[in-house]
């Protein structure tokens, strides 16, 4: 463990294994004690004797927070620089997006409208934080918010204005990103970097041949100090980029940061979306009541068209095309009320059978349409009487129910 630290031998060194080291190694106090304890060596106990030898590596703790920050670097170069990037894109696409501009016009013209008459009318702008309030702001019915209203206009008026989400991709990610913590991460790298440089001016000559500090050290430090100048470059045209989204929006940079206003427009953006779909789901539904709407519209209609043609007395005839659901309709009729059990018998065709369903249909139909309960008891017993008189075939003559099971079935 000793020559690989002064080695600097960063495959047998991990990230985890020096930050335990500088967690747990004793102070330098204690390490200038074990190191006076090196003649009694083999009576010390196995944590000691590491503490004996580790003491002897000059400046440990330095060479081991040197070790950790170059191993940590390439991560921490990973994580401040798309976040600058994430910014620094968001703020250009925002200036550069012309369907979002136009969306704010309408936005604009819209607010006006509905203030006009009010110390609010005829407004030059409003706060960019005002746009995720358009959803506060519901219709009269309670089932639209004004939101629903400015996509429903896009979309029918302003179609490319309903592509803004597709020019501001890196919206989401710079709305996640902290301005301030970025700024910390990197002045805590620059802090160590001036610290490393620091620290290896004043490094005492190497122990032995296996003491690479100083070497490596320097060339790394070297690599690291441009690096983090190039990061330093990226974060101040951030910066400058930023100020000039402020002026463009015209809102103060320092009393809006970057993560409140990304904020604010990611959360727009979602609202947007989310609306445009909540009015594609309510147009279905409204045209399928519509439809809904149509069909029992049309079916009161033929119900009616077939009562009147009942109490006109026609006969209909279940064989016409169109009219087998009336016949139906009027034989269930038929059967509910009585009517077409009053008569015990009914004329029969025996030379056709297959015509007894027509038959059928007829004789309930007659009665449906000729007999009636407010009908008077002389002029029925008078019809019976006279029909009484007429001579029947025993051969031709059938009961109803015989009729019916004549009937060809027919499939549901």
């Amino acid at each position: 463990m000793k020559n690989v630290i002064l080695e600097v031998n960063e495959t047998m060194l991990s990230e985890n294994m020096v930050q335990s080291l500088l967690k747990l190694l004793p102070e330098q106090e204690q390490l200038s004690v074990l190191s006076e304890m090196k003649d009694e060596y083999d009576d010390l106990a196995e944590s000691e004797q590491f503490g004996v030898v580790i003491s002897s590596v000059k400046k440990l703790k330095q060479r081991l927070s040197a070790i950790l920050f170059r191993l940590q670097f390439e991560e921490q170069v990973n994580n401040i620089k798309p976040d600058v990037v994430a910014i620094t894109a968001a703020c250009e696409e925002l200036v550069q997006s012309q369907n979002f501009s136009k969306l704010l016009e309408i936005i604009l013209l819209v607010g006006n409208y509905m203030n006009a008459g009010s110390r609010n009318a005829k407004a030059f702008g409003f706060s960019i934080s005002y746009l995720c309030k358009l959803r506060d702001t519901k219709s009269a019915d309670q089932k639209q918010t004004l939101l629903h209203f400015l996509a429903d206009t896009c979309q029918e008026n302003y179609p490319d204005v309903m592509h803004f989400p597709d020019e501001l991709i890196h919206l989401e990610k710079a709305s996640r990103v902290s301005a301030e913590t970025l700024q910390k991460n990197l002045d805590q790298m620059g802090k160590q970097i001036k610290s490393l440089e620091k620290d290896i001016e004043t490094f005492p000559p190497p122990q032995n041949e296996k003491d690479k500090f100083v070497e490596k050290m320097t060339s790394f430090v070297a690599t690291a100090r441009e690096q983090f100048e190039k990061l330093e470059m990226m974060h101040s045209n951030m910066q400058k980029e930023y100020e000039n989204l402020g002026t463009y929006f015209v809102f103060d940079p320092k009393k809006m940061s970057p993560e409140e206003l990304f904020g604010d427009l990611n959360n727009f953006k979602n609202m947007f979306q989310q609306a445009v779909i909540e009015n594609q789901k309510r147009r279905e539904t409204e045209e399928k009541m519509r439809k809904a709407k149509l069909a029992r519209e049309k079916a009161e209609k033929e119900k009616e068209e077939r009562q009147k043609k009942m109490s006109a007395g026609q006969i209909l005839d279940i064989n016409d095309d169109g009219d087998e659901t009336g016949i139906m309709d009027g034989l269930l009729e038929a059967l509910q009320s009585g009517a077409a059990f009053r008569r015990k018998r009914g004329p029969r065709q025996a030379a056709n059978r297959r015509g007894a369903g027509q038959a059928v249909t007829n004789i309930l139909a007659k009665e449906l349409l000729q007999e009636s309960p407010s009908s008077s008891s002389a002029t029925k017993k008078t019809r019976l009487e006279k029909e009484a008189r007429k001579p029947e075939p025993v051969e031709d003559t059938g009961s109803l129910e015989d009729l019916l099971e004549d009937i060809p079935s027919r499939s549901n």
